[in-house]
């Protein structure tokens, strides 16, 4: 019985921290989407948005800067936590890791512990769907400049 209860316990920990990174990665995409929403509310009311070209390009690459800087944190996060759960000695093999891990490139070069090991899986999820809202993000700031530069156009 006490093996089943210590297999349980290495499956429950993991998954609670994967569950907590999970929403924290959540916060910190909604705080760069409420920045980047922020931009560009203050450049359409000031007449910028799909007036002129290099207007559009530096609020496009704004919003990019943003959503990368919300990446660069999670990837910092992931790489504290390995470290708080003893899979790293150093922050940055942790954070080499991490990024390998958040960018679906793969394990990096040194494997996690039998019980931390799940967290990688679920590293590489938590990138994939911050990504993914990146890239929707970045993709209806684009929408927004073209529907008020071509207003004649249907919608996209």
């Amino acid at each position: 019985m006490a093996a089943s209860s210590t297999h349980e316990v290495e499956l429950a920990l993991p998954l609670m921290v994967s569950l907590v990174m999970f929403l924290a990665t959540i916060v910190i995409h909604a705080i760069a989407l409420v920045g980047i929403v922020s931009v560009i509310r203050h450049h359409h009311r000031l007449k910028r948005t799909g007036v002129w070209f290099w207007w559009d390009v530096t609020i496009v690459s704004v919003a990019i800067v943003l959503a990368g800087a919300a990446h660069l944190v999670e990837v910092f996060i992931w790489a504290v936590v390995f470290v708080l759960c003893g899979q790293f000695g150093q922050l940055s093999a942790a954070f080499y890791s991490s990024a390998m891990l958040y960018t679906s490139l793969g394990t990096g070069d040194v494997a996690m512990s039998s019980s931390w090991k799940l967290l990688g899986p679920f590293e590489t999820a938590d990138g994939m769907m911050a990504f993914a809202v990146s890239t929707a993000i970045v993709i209806s700031v684009g929408q927004s400049m073209v529907r008020k530069k071509f207003p004649d156009l249907p919608s996209l």
